[in-house]
């Protein structure tokens, strides 16, 4: 990621970069952070990398720590009894990993990507929160601002059609990935089966959807169709079925 300087990996773990120079600095769990705060943060943090398919955390062990992505995408699983596996959710650049009073992980947390995250040891980012009103502030707006995303998400599982959850996808990667880029571009973080898991679909749905958005100018793709491009996010929120400004049309 532009900006992000090399980091020297020491058994998968990261040496220490200063916060000033991070990436998300302005929009992770440390965006509000007056000096004293931040500097409680960095006196506890310390990286660690994952490999693309590696497994960050199990569902229902033991998580000893929560953090940051600071680079990559990383996917939320849940298995059923039946040994079905659901994807449930996707974590990018500035989201967090794993909740305070929280001993265990609820979900499989697995890198799509080649992954960096910031972590804190958990029971000192908890006695952090007490005492650090900027950080619990922030961790409650992203945690609201989760439960949105959850719920937006029941709407595109259950109301939408295949070229519209596709559409919406696409969407989110490239506004996360991209900023203030022209033309969007992002690399997506999922192979075509992983997508189809994430939206329910069929494979063969997903590549249709994405190739008829290519045929249709909204999309356009790169580097083997691992890279996704957009010239007007605006059309392609249109196909997804919501607005430009992100909210269901009237």
């Amino acid at each position: 990621m532009a900006g992000l300087r090399p980091l020297t990996a020491v058994h998968g773990a990261l040496a220490t970069q200063d916060c000033a120079s991070c990436p998300i600095r302005h929009r992770a769990v440390c965006a509000r952070c007056d000096s004293a705060e931040l500097g409680r943060l960095e006196s506890m943090k310390s990286y660690r990398s994952w490999a693309a398919g590696e497994t960050i955390a199990l569902e229902g062990d033991a998580l000893p720590f929560v953090g940051s992505i600071v680079r990559g995408c990383a996917t939320l699983t849940r298995s059923l009894e039946d040994g079905r596996v659901q994807m449930v959710g996707l974590l990018m650049p500035s989201d967090f990993v794993g909740r305070p009073g929280r001993a265990t992980a609820p979900y499989e947390v697995t890198a799509a990507t080649d992954v960096t995250l910031c972590q804190f040891d958990r029971q000192r980012f908890e006695n952090l929160l007490i005492d650090a009103p900027q950080v619990a502030a922030r961790l409650l707006e992203m945690s609201l601002d989760e439960l949105d995303a959850a719920r937006d998400w029941m709407l595109l599982l259950g109301r939408k059609s295949a070229r519209e959850k596709v559409a919406t996808l696409l969407a989110l990667v490239l506004r996360r990935a991209a900023a203030d880029a022209r033309p969007l571009r992002a690399d997506l973080p999922l192979g075509r089966e992983a997508m189809a898991s994430y939206l329910g679909l069929t494979i063969e749905t997903v590549s249709r959807q994405v190739s008829a958005l290519k045929r249709d100018g909204v999309i356009r793709l790169d580097n083997g169709g691992r890279t996704v491009l957009c010239d007007d996010l605006a059309a392609l929120m249109i196909e997804a079925g919501d607005d430009a400004d992100g909210g269901m049309p009237g």
